[in-house]
């Protein structure tokens, strides 16, 4: 390798020669060798090769690069060697100029990969070496440490375990090169969670962790069989447990012993070697495209190549819709009805099946959903209550909260009233608004589940309390429920039914288990459940739910579906021209299966598993999986266009709200470790969509036939209406409905069927991205 290397450095010159000339500048005396060398060089680049022909070249790049290996039209495609001018090099499979297949990559610092690669990725299974000597042996994701894996420091530690997002993440066990080793649970490659330290002089602790250290609920052990339990904490304040000496019962516990010597030192040599960073992956490097000297006639301008790599992305073309069924026409009462992909201009305008290679349309900005509460709204007053009132509640001092949970928090007569008069109390400020009452439900496990899902209090208290009023969405839901937003789109807060609110209080302990085993999870994110009750004759009472909203992103959300499994009326009953962006399609109306990659679509299918299992069991059904789609091809006017340009929209202005991320830009998001942190389980998650159609026989098809059709996405995902029990009502609905229909159509079925069914179909619209 080092004599192949000094090959490259001496044919540099030769390179850098022909880039001088061309600019007009001149070497010194020439050299007869390396005139006769650039000779051979230039007829090779006069040969000429059919469209799409693999043949084997070698290339010395204009900028100093160096490659050898089989060609395709501009691209290395096959076999190959590519050597940077920086000294990186990577030896190994390619296609279409992407790093594909198995291969080694070497870093100037003396890093090394060896394994297989996807687009540019190191993807699937391979080995890291990095500069100080580490080993990294298993499964890769883009570029991180994802799946299972062996990892040997230098200094003799080992973690064999599971990894997510180039971090320990999930069960794993690390071994200290004294002998000492960790097992159970790692979250953020730290230890946290369950899971139990052995030392090498018989010492045990066992218990719960955050951060590396105790931390809650755990027993220490020694050899002899005295032990301490208790609570743990690195602030003496918070510990509370009890010691007991060897042979004792325990009813002769003791506090004779400080439980702060296992900080400061037991686990005084039981550190976690911190991850390496490396400053140059392989998916940034870029290649210098060969262009022949016998290029095309520069004045005909170049058809530009789409995402996916069909030509003419962008332009305007008017296809028909795909025909529904006839027997599905039932639900909807109209033709015009049919279908959920917009032929107007405020929709993406997507081809015929008939016609293939058509493309995605630029869809029209559409403005910002709901109508802003502003003074003189109807319900003008309910808002400044209910801002009023989560100031209130999440103002309010109190302990700090803790994972560990009293059952009586979850008890469903844990609920505190709190008046609020115009005038002002002890406990509450003075208010422009009616006097009213709060009612705030099981506070403590709310308080929880917000630090469980990270959410600050003060920017959860600007979100829904500052300046900017909340917005109502247009029409209320099915249930009759209106919906309201944040102004910053973080939040949505729901009206509930008196019986929702019995069902979340039922379930709440089940949930809160749920979500905190389970940081993936796909069922809805609950922050606070509350009531205001108006004052007057009327004596009304509002409640309502906070969640999160699946939505809020950077990203234009150009399709939104919500999919059940289930056929009847599962189809958009709007009139084609009041279609846009913010219409949510239903079953019927998808016209596309989901690829993501493997190891995510395996992570998703082992939790709509475990989530559908949990709604099972708490009897749950009628629930469904939201979906929004931003097509990246739709957002990018050209492949080639600058990060800092407007794009144009369709009334000739510029869209200053939405992002309009070239390629370059979205592939520089992706690999940016900040803008891969952000990427999890169902939030913004870079994966394809393939077009299907369905066939015209007369009979309802729920998923389409594949077309071969393909776009690149980023996708929103998530289970919601999470709060529907199997009663008495929703029995009687199966049963006047199952008269007139085929009883596997309709949505009110039994829990243990829904889950079957509900799974069943999203992983059939759901697949790998092979």
């Amino acid at each position: 390798m080092k004599a192949w290397e000094a090959t490259v450095r001496k044919t540099q010159a030769v390179a850098k020669k022909r880039a001088n000339t061309i600019f007009g500048t001149y070497a010194s005396a020439p050299n007869v060798e390396q005139d006769q060398e650039e000779e051979t060089v230039e007829d090779n680049d006069h040969e000429e090769h059919a469209s799409g022909e693999v043949y084997q070249a070698e290339r010395f790049l204009p900028n100093g690069d160096y490659y050898t290996g089989y060609w395709a039209d501009t691209f290395p495609h096959g076999s190959g060697k590519y050597w940077w001018t920086d000294g990186c090099m990577y030896v190994g499979e390619w296609f279409r100029g992407k790093t594909m297949g198995k291969g080694t990559f070497s870093w100037p610092s003396g890093a090394m990969y060896e394994g297989n690669f996807k687009s540019g990725f190191m993807d699937g299974e391979g080995t890291y070496t990095s500069p100080n000597g580490d080993v990294y042996k298993g499964t890769w994701m883009m570029n991180f440490k994802h799946g299972r894996g062996v990892k040997d420091y230098v200094n003799g530690d080992c973690y064999d375990g599971e990894w997510c997002r180039g971090m320990q993440e999930g069960h794993g066990k690390y071994q200290w090169k004294n002998g000492n080793y960790y097992l159970g649970e790692w979250k953020n490659g730290t230890i946290c969670g369950k899971g139990t330290l052995y030392w090498t002089n018989g010492n045990v602790y066992e218990g719960n962790w955050e951060d590396g250290e105790p931390k809650g609920n755990g027993k220490f052990q020694w050899p002899d069989g005295s032990l301490y339990v208790g609570n743990w904490s690195r602030d003496p304040k918070d510990q509370n447990g009890t010691y007991y000496p060897a042979g004792s019962t325990l009813l002769d516990g003791n506090l004779q012993w400080d439980p702060q010597s296992v900080y400061n030192v037991d686990l005084k040599d039981c550190k976690v070697c911190p991850g390496e960073k490396v400053s140059i992956l392989p998916s940034n490097k870029k290649l210098a495209v060969w262009r022949s000297t016998k290029a095309a006639d520069s004045s005909v301008r170049p058809r530009r190549m789409s995402v996916d790599g069909r030509l003419d992305a962008g332009i305007d073309r008017d296809f028909a819709r795909p025909p529904i069924p006839d027997a599905a026409r039932h639900s909807t009462g109209s033709a015009s009805d049919r279908n959920g992909i917009d032929d107007s201009l405020s929709g993406l305008h997507l081809e015929d099946p008939s016609i293939r290679g058509s493309p995605i349309r630029i869809p029209k900005v559409v403005k910002q959903q709901g109508v802003t509460i502003s003074k003189g709204h109807k319900n003008y007053e309910l808002m400044l209550n209910l801002q009023l009132g989560i100031r209130h509640s999440v103002g309010r001092p109190g302990p700090p909260p803790s994972l560990e949970l009293k059952p009586s928090a979850f008890d469903p007569k844990e609920k505190y009233w709190t008046r609020f008069p115009p005038e002002g109390s002890k406990s509450t400020p003075p208010h422009q608004s009616c006097e009213f009452r709060w009612k705030d439900y099981c506070p403590k496990v709310f308080r929880t589940l917000r630090m469980l899902f990270k959410v600050d209090p003060a920017d959860y208290m600007l979100s829904i309390c500052g300046n900017d009023a909340l917005r109502e969405l247009c029409s209320p839901g099915k249930s009759g429920s209106f919906f309201y937003l944040t102004n910053d789109d973080r939040y949505m807060i729901k009206t509930m039914k008196k019986a929702e609110v019995k069902v979340l209080l039922r379930m709440l302990n089940a949930y809160y288990n749920h979500v905190r085993a389970f940081e993936n999870t796909l069922v809805t994110k609950y922050f606070g459940l509350h009531c205001v009750k108006l004052n007057g004759p009327a004596q009304k009472k509002v409640r309502f739910i906070i969640m999160g909203n699946l939505f809020c992103t950077e990203y234009t959300i150009h399709r939104r579906y919500d999919l059940k499994g289930s056929t009847f009326g599962r189809i958009t009953e709007k009139p084609e021209s009041e279609i846009d962006a913010t219409t949510t399609l239903k079953d019927l109306d998808l016209n596309f299966i989901f690829r993501l990659q493997k190891n995510w679509f395996q992570e998703f299918r082992r939790q709509i598993d475990r989530d559908c299992e949990f709604l099972e069991q708490e009897r749950i059904m009628d629930y469904s999986l939201l979906v929004g789609l931003h097509f990246r091809e739709a957002a990018n006017s050209s492949d080639h266009t600058p990060a800092d340009c407007q794009t144009p929209t369709e009334n000739g202005g510029t869209d200053e709200s939405v992002p309009r991320l070239s390629r370059a830009d979205m592939d520089q998001l992706l690999l940016d470790p900040a803008g891969w942190a952000s990427i999890r389980l169902g939030i913004n998650m870079p994966a394809k969509v393939e077009r299907t159609e369905r066939r015209n026989d007369g009979e309802i098809q729920l998923v389409g036939e594949p077309t071969g059709e393909y776009y690149d996405v980023i996708m929103f995902f998530g289970i919601i209406d999470i709060l529907q029990d199997y009663d008495i009502t929703k029995k009687l609905e199966h049963a006047y409905k199952s008269i007139q229909y085929d009883p596997n159509s309709i949505s009110a079925v039994d829990p243990k069927q829904y889950a079957r069914r509900f799974r069943d179909y999203i992983l059939r619209v759901f697949a790998e991205d092979s």
